[in-house]
C-alpha cells in the first residue's frame, strides 16, 4: 500500500499544503504590489504634478485610486499610506465590501490548510463544533461568525475532542478572520500567521484566543505538592529518556511539573525539568496547561506555563551554572524550548539539552548554540506549528515517523509516543538516551510543582490575614486569634424565665441577663471546625445573653446590633461548652476563660436537617431549620470568668448566615450528665422549641485572645 502511494505521487493533504504554500506567496506579492501602488498614489511628486496640471496629474492619481479600490483591482483595504487619508480611503473601500485581493488570496491559502487537516483527520468534520467552525471560516461574508462559533466551543463542557483538535488550526482560523474584520491593527499579525512569520508581540486585539476565552491571564505559579503513594512508585528511580517520559505520563493532565536532581556518571549532579502537555478539555482559569496556553507558547517566548516552570525551578534552589535537561512533550515541550530561548535564563543555567516528543522545534533557536534540541513527532499528530521555515541548527536532532496510531487525539498521547520508542524508534530512542548520557545515573532527589496562572493568596485572604501571636497552654503553643478556615454553626435561641437564667450568671450584681420583653434569652451552639488552627473539632455551647457590664439599659441589645462587634457593650456569657479535642479544651478554658469539657459529638450541619448527637453528653438535636431569609454576620463578644475578672473575647465571623422564624427542630437530653447538659435541664430546653435559629452551612471566623476586664 505505502508503494502504491508513492508511485501515485505525495498525498492529497500534502499537495494542499503545497498549493496554499504557494497562494500565500502569491498573497505576498500581491501586497507588495498594493504597497508600492500606494506609495505611488501619495507620493510628493505625484501630488505636485497633480497642482501644476490637474488635468493629467488628477487623472493619474484617479486611475491608481481605482486600482487600488475597485473590486477589479487590489481592493478596497489595499492602501497603504502614513496618513489619515489613506487609511480613510482604505476603511471606506471595506465598508462597501470591497476586500482587499491580496487578503482574499491568503485566505484561499489559509482554507486550503484547513482543508488538508480535515482531509488527513476527516473524524474532524463528524463533529458538529468542528463542522460549525469551519463553515463560519469557508462562508467569509460574516468574520465574526467563526468567532462566536469558537466561543461556544470555548464554553462548551463536552468538546473536550473538537478543543484537542483545534489547536492546530487556530492559527489559520484567526488570520482568516483578522484578514476578513475590518481592524486594521489585526492586519499585521493576522498576515504573519499565513505566512509562518515568527510574532514579535503576540497576537493582539481580536486575534488573540486568550481573549476569546477570557484565560491565559496572570503572572504564573509554582507550588511545591506531594505525590501520591502510587505516584512515588510510578516515578523512575534511575535517570533514562524513557524514564523521563514515564514520569511525565504520570503527571500528564493535572497542571504539574517535575523537577529531578541526577548523579552523573562523572559524579556531578544535573537537573531534569519534565514538563507535561496541553490537560484536555475547556480552558481553564486556575491552569496555564490548556488550550489558550498552547496557543500562547506557540508564538511568545513568554506566558504562565514558561513562567510557572522558571519558578519552580528557583524554588528548587537550583545553583547557577548547574546542567540543565529539559524534557517536554507537547505544549511542555514549546514552553521548554520558550525557556531555552530566553538569554537570562541561559546565563543563570546551562541548558545542555532540550527534548520535545510530540511537538515542532524546527523555528525554535536556541539562546546558547551549543544546546542540543531534539524534537519527535508522529506524522498524524496535527501540531500547533507556524508554516514558515524552520531555524537552522547545528544542534538539532528530528524525528519525523509514520507511526501506526493515526486517530487524533490518541496519537498525540504520550503512552503512545513511549510505545513507539519502545516498539517503532528504537534507533530514536538509543540516540536521545545517548545524547543524555550524562544524565544517566541515580536520581537523588525528586519534587513536584503544581503550576497556576497566578498566585494564589494565603488561604482565608484577606479576612484571616491577621496578625498573630503565640500563647502558651497546657496543651501547647497557640496562635492567637485563632483561624477558623472552614465551619459549620448552628444557633438555638430560646426565650427563658429571666431568673432561672441569672442563677446560672456568676455572683455578681452588675451581670444580668438582656431582657427580650419579660424573658431572657439562652443560645445553644452548634459548630463543626473542620480546619482551624487548632485541629479540627466539634463544639457544643450554651450561653445566656448579658447587658453592658457597666451601664445597662433596657435597650442596649438593639443598639449594639448597628455597631461594629468590638464597639459592643452587650455580649453572651458562656455557661458550658463541650468540645472535642484537648487543644480545644485548653484554649477554651486558658486563653478564653469558659467552663469546657472534652466531649466528642457527631454534628452534620450542612444540609436541610441538623443533626447533632453526643452520647458521652447524653445531648441530640435533631430537625430542619425551616425557611429562612439572608441576616448580617453573626459576629459576637463572648465572655467567660477568671478568678475576680471578667475574660472578653471578640469573635469575627465572615459567611452566609440566615435566620430561621418557624424551626423544626428539638433538643433531647438522654441520660444527660455533666455541666452541659444539667444546665440545658435546669432551663428545660428539651421542653420547648427554639423562638429562632441562625445557620451558618459554611464560614471563616477568628477569634481573639480574651482580654480581662477590671469586674
Amino acid at each position: 500500500m505505502a508503494a502504491q502511494r508513492r508511485a501515485c505521487g505525495p498525498p492529497a493533504e500534502e499537495m494542499l499544503r503545497e498549493c496554499a504554500r504557494d497562494l500565500l506567496a502569491v498573497a505576498e506579492g500581491v501586497r507588495e504590489v498594493s504597497a508600492r501602488t500606494s506609495s505611488v498614489l501619495f507620493a510628493p511628486a505625484l501630488t505636485g504634478s497633480a497642482r501644476r496640471r490637474p488635468r493629467t496629474g488628477l487623472a493619474a492619481r484617479w486611475a491608481l485610486l481605482r486600482t487600488l479600490t475597485s473590486k477589479q483591482g487590489l481592493g478596497g483595504s489595499a492602501i497603504v499610506a502614513p496618513d489619515g487619508v489613506g487609511r480613510l480611503l482604505g476603511a471606506a473601500g471595506e465598508a462597501l465590501g470591497r476586500e482587499s485581493l491580496a487578503a482574499l488570496v491568503a485566505v484561499t491559502a489559509l482554507r486550503l490548510r484547513i482543508a488538508a487537516v480535515l482531509l488527513d483527520h476527516p473524524e474532524f468534520g463528524h463533529d458538529p463544533g468542528m463542522r460549525r467552525l469551519t463553515d463560519a471560516v469557508s462562508a467569509g461574508h460574516d468574520p465574526e461568525a467563526a468567532v462566536r462559533a469558537l466561543r461556544a466551543l470555548l464554553k462548551d463542557r463536552g468538546a473536550q475532542r473538537t478543543l484537542s483538535a483545534l489547536a492546530p488550526v487556530l492559527a489559520e482560523l484567526l488570520a482568516v478572520r483578522g484578514l476578513l474584520d475590518e481592524d486594521p491593527l489585526s492586519d499585521e499579525t493576522a498576515w504573519a500567521l499565513a505566512a509562518g512569520r515568527e510574532l514579535t508581540a503576540g497576537p493582539g486585539g481580536g486575534l488573540d484566543a486568550g481573549r476569546l476565552s477570557g484565560t491565559d491571564q496572570g503572572e504564573g505559579a509554582a507550588q511545591a505538592v506531594e505525590l501520591s503513594a502510587q505516584e512515588a512508585r510510578s516515578i523512575a528511580t534511575e535517570g533514562s529518556f524513557l524514564g523521563f517520559l514515564r514520569n511525565i505520563d504520570v503527571l500528564a493532565g493535572d497542571a504539574r511539573v517535575l523537577v529531578q536532581e541526577v548523579r552523573g556518571p562523572d559524579g556531578v549532579l544535573r537537573y531534569v525539568v519534565q514538563a507535561p502537555g496541553t490537560a484536555p478539555g475547556r480552558p481553564r482559569d486556575d491552569c496555564p496547561q490548556d488550550f489558550t496556553g498552547a496557543w500562547r507558547d506557540l508564538f511568545l517566548t513568554d506566558s504562565p506555563y514558561s513562567r510557572s516552570i522558571l519558578l519552580a525551578i528557583r524554588d528548587q534552589g537550583i545553583p547557577r551554572g548547574a546542567d540543565l535537561a529539559l524534557v517536554g512533550h507537547g505544549e511542555g515541550g514549546i514552553a521548554l524550548l520558550n525557556l531555552a530561548q530566553d538569554d537570562e535564563f541561559c546565563r543563570a543555567y546551562r541548558v545542555t539539552h532540550v527534548v520535545a516528543v510530540g511537538a515542532r522545534v524546527d523555528d525554535r533557536r536556541p539562546a546558547d548554540p551549543r544546546t542540543w534540541v531534539a524534537g519527535i513527532t508522529n506524522r498524524y499528530d496535527i501540531l500547533p506549528a507556524l508554516d514558515g521555515p524552520g531555524a537552522p541548527h547545528a544542534n538539532r536532532y528530528r524525528v519525523d515517523y509514520t507511526g501506526p496510531t493515526r486517530e487524533f487525539p490518541r496519537c498525540h498521547l504520550l503512552r503512545v509516543y513511549i510505545d513507539h520508542l519502545e516498539t517503532v524508534l528504537p534507533q530514536a530512542r538509543a540516540d536521545v538516551d545517548r545524547a543524555l548520557a550524562p544524565y544517566r545515573g541515580p536520581v537523588e532527589r525528586t519534587r513536584v510543582y503544581r503550576l497556576r496562572d497566578r498566585g494564589r493568596p494565603p488561604e482565608g485572604y484577606p479576612f484571616l490575614a491577621v496578625p498573630t501571636t503565640s500563647l502558651a497552654t497546657s496543651a501547647g503553643p497557640v496562635d492567637v486569634p485563632v483561624r477558623y478556615y472552614d465551619s459549620s454553626a448552628a444557633h438555638l435561641c430560646f426565650p427563658v424565665d429571666t431568673d432561672v437564667a441569672r442563677s446560672l450568671l456568676p455572683d455578681v450584681a452588675w451581670m444580668v441577663p438582656t431582657r427580650l420583653g419579660r424573658r431572657a434569652l439562652a443560645v445553644l451552639s452548634l459548630y463543626e471546625h473542620r480546619c482551624t488552627t487548632i485541629g479540627p473539632y466539634t463544639e457544643l455551647g450554651l450561653s445566656v445573653l448579658v447587658d453592658d457590664l457597666w451601664r445597662p439599659h433596657a435597650y442596649d441589645l438593639a443598639a449594639d446590633l448597628l455597631r461594629r462587634a468590638d464597639l459592643r457593650r452587650t455580649g453572651r456569657y458562656v455557661v458550658a461548652l463541650a468540645v472535642g479535642t484537648e487543644e480545644a479544651r485548653a484554649a477554651a478554658e486558658e486563653v478564653w476563660a469558659q467552663p469546657a469539657v472534652r466531649g466528642s459529638a457527631d454534628v452534620e450541619l450542612q444540609g436541610r436537617e441538623l443533626r447533632v448527637h453526643a452520647p458521652e453528653l447524653g445531648v441530640s438535636v435533631e430537625g430542619r431549620p425551616g425557611p429562612g431569609t439572608r441576616c448580617p454576620e453573626a459576629d459576637w463578644v463572648l465572655y467567660g470568668r477568671r478568678g475576680e475578672s471578667t475574660v472578653r473575647t471578640l469573635v469575627r465571623a465572615h459567611g452566609r448566615p440566615r435566620v430561621h422564624a418557624r424551626p423544626r427542630l428539638r433538643l433531647r437530653l438522654d441520660g444527660a450528665h455533666g455541666p452541659l447538659a444539667r444546665h440545658l435541664q435546669i432551663l428545660e430546653l428539651d421542653a420547648v422549641r427554639p423562638r429562632f435559629v441562625l445557620t451558618s452551612p459554611r464560614f471563616v471566623a477568628h477569634r481573639s485572645a480574651g482580654a480581662v476586664l477590671p469586674r
